[in-house]
């Protein structure tokens, strides 16, 4: 176990966001609208809002909102690109900042947003939300990036202007989303499957970072909004069995492979950084056991060990499409993104709440089974 004093892990989390705030392309993009830069309007831009957005919340620091509203000001200005699964990532915060400001703009804004999802939004069988993305349809696919990217505005603007059918429609989603995505031999997420072509899951890929926009994401879900209990305890049992499975995944080094059961694949941190915090925050929760936050340790430090003096996360995976054969994802290139420093960013500030905490001193299996491994700051 490394010891990390509060001082060095809150200096990491400043270096961490000023790298996010001047962000700017380092290799040649493949997608169609710029997904390295903070200056563009996109999921890893609307991922690394959200992670500053939540620091915020922590710190009342108001520099970071002020950057977050200077940040949508100067994008509304320019004029918002078309609306699909991946560009409504950024409006989850603004909702926030919508009821933080009073600003009447920006709720009407996600009014707008919120309207498209459940009117135009384009749904394959089943009503689940088809993927499309800029530049391409997907037509009859289910991915599992939607959950973090769409469902999760959904499901808080039903909070916000306190309509439960909203939060309804966002269980949904999970529940159509983890039916065809869900592994049931391992418990984890295949990244997509289409109901066309006789129904299958394209390369069968147990995609890393996939597979943790269902970690992060959903300890946030539950605490964004109220489930019946039948729906919550689904929702759980399938974290539990995701994080069982992961453990056993876990690579020497505390890491994850962007091809969770492949060890030749390379080692990725945005996806590693996501499932500490969500299984971090769970365990915090009661939701996971101790051998969870022993695990989630292990990977908060190979996190930290990715972190450069100058706060860029290194060891992150491009944008990565749906893959026709498992190659495919080996072969994504790595590059620094804002969705790394942002999942870097909520683990860290998590890491904060479970500060002295030696992993051997939580109750839980971790506990009795006498685990040990990870970071805590003394």
């Amino acid at each position: 176990m490394s010891a990390l004093t509060k001082e060095k892990l809150e200096q990491t989390i400043f270096d961490v966001i000023e790298r996010m705030k001047g962000m700017r392309g380092s290799i040649e993009e493949t997608a169609p609208i710029g997904i390295i830069s903070m200056e563009n309007w996109e999921w890893p831009q609307g991922v690394g809002l959200f992670a500053l957005y939540g620091y915020y919340r922590e710190t009342g620091d108001g520099a970071v909102l002020r950057f977050l509203t200077d940040w949508f000001d100067a994008r509304i200005a320019e004029g918002l690109p078309s609306k699909n699964v991946n560009t409504m990532c950024p409006m989850l915060t603004l909702t926030y900042l919508a009821e933080e400001t009073g600003r009447p703009d920006y709720l009407d804004l996600c009014r707008e947003w919120l309207d498209y999802v459940l009117n135009d939004m384009p749904r394959t069988e089943e009503c689940g939300i088809q993927h499309e993305v800029t530049g391409s349809a997907n037509e009859g696919q289910l991915w599992d990036d939607t959950l973090y990217m769409t469902v999760l505005f959904v499901a808080r603007m039903g909070v916000l202007l306190r309509d439960d059918a909203y939060i309804q429609e966002s269980m949904r989603q999970f529940l159509v989303h983890l039916k065809y995505l869900t592994d049931p031999a391992t418990g984890l997420f295949f990244h997509g499957w289409t109901f066309q072509e006789g129904g299958h899951h394209f390369a069968k890929a147990l995609w890393a970072r996939g597979n943790s926009w269902y970690t992060a994401g959903l300890v946030d879900y539950l605490d964004m909004t109220e489930q019946p209990d039948g729906v919550r305890s689904f929702l759980l049992s399938s974290l539990r069995r995701q994080a069982d499975k992961l453990l056993d995944l876990q690579s020497p080094e505390g890491a994850w492979h962007t091809l969770l059961d492949d060890s030749d694949s390379y080692l990725e941190t945005s996806a590693t950084a996501a499932f500490a915090y969500g299984m971090l925050k769970a365990y915090r929760r009661g939701h996971l056991d101790g051998k969870h936050r022993d695990g989630a340790l292990r990977a908060l430090d190979y996190v930290l060990s990715q972190i450069g003096e100058d706060g860029v996360v290194r060891g992150v995976s491009y944008g990565t499409g749906m893959g026709r054969s498992l190659q495919d994802y080996r072969e994504v290139p790595v590059c620094p993104m804002p969705y790394g420093q942002s999942m870097a960013l909520l683990l860290l500030v998590e890491a904060l709440k479970h500060g002295g905490e030696a992993p051997d001193a939580a109750d839980g299996e971790g506990a009795r089974g006498g685990e040990t491994g990870g970071a805590a700051y003394a």
